[in-house]
């Protein structure tokens, strides 16, 4: 395999935190409001989003949303693929979604298939009223008939680039890099 060379650096800290931020703000306008919404963040650098929207939201409407996370390994259509022994997460979702409505928060969005895959999963965990998806990053190229509802930044790529997004509590960095 070999390394991937940064092309250019997408956003920095603060265009993170600005996103987020804006976010935030429209998930609470699209909703109404707080009522019924809860957070699903998708392992792993949905789960720091959600927990950042999560933040967001407590600091501007006083509410804090539910939170949960979701590891979608076992739902994905390309597991033979991974390896032959993948590494299994622990979902964590210590509340009911049923007749709730859920975002699920991912870090970018590509072909779909990961939300496929969490859609697939969460359903497994009761009955939403709603889903809404939230991505940092929506980066085109879709296989499936997903969109997201709330993009932090729309960037066009070649299928031969590779977004990297990179936040303090993995990676200890935070950008978000386009490689080649």
């Amino acid at each position: 395999m070999t390394k991937r060379i940064p092309k250019h650096k997408i956003m920095d800290a603060d265009g993170i935190r600005r996103a987020i931020t804006r976010i935030s703000h429209e998930i609470v306008e699209k909703n109404k409001g707080t009522e019924n919404l809860v957070l699903i963040g998708i392992r792993t650098r949905g789960v720091p989003l959600a927990e950042r929207i999560q933040a967001r939201i407590l600091d501007f409407e006083n509410v804090k949303l539910p939170l949960g996370l979701l590891d979608i390994t076992l739902y994905r259509d390309d597991l033979s693929m991974i390896d032959v022994q993948p590494v299994i997460h622990e979902t964590k979702v210590p509340f009911s979604i049923e007749g709730k409505t859920v975002i699920l928060v991912d870090d970018v969005l590509y072909t779909g298939r990961t939300v496929r895959a969490a859609l697939d999963a969460l359903i497994d965990l009761g009955r939403p009223q709603k889903i809404q998806l939230a991505v940092l990053i929506d980066r085109g190229h879709r296989e499936l008939p997903i969109r997201a509802d709330y993009v932090g930044k729309n960037i066009p790529t070649s299928s031969r680039e590779i977004i990297s997004v990179c936040l303090s509590e993995i990676d200890n960095s935070e950008e978000v890099l386009l490689l080649e």
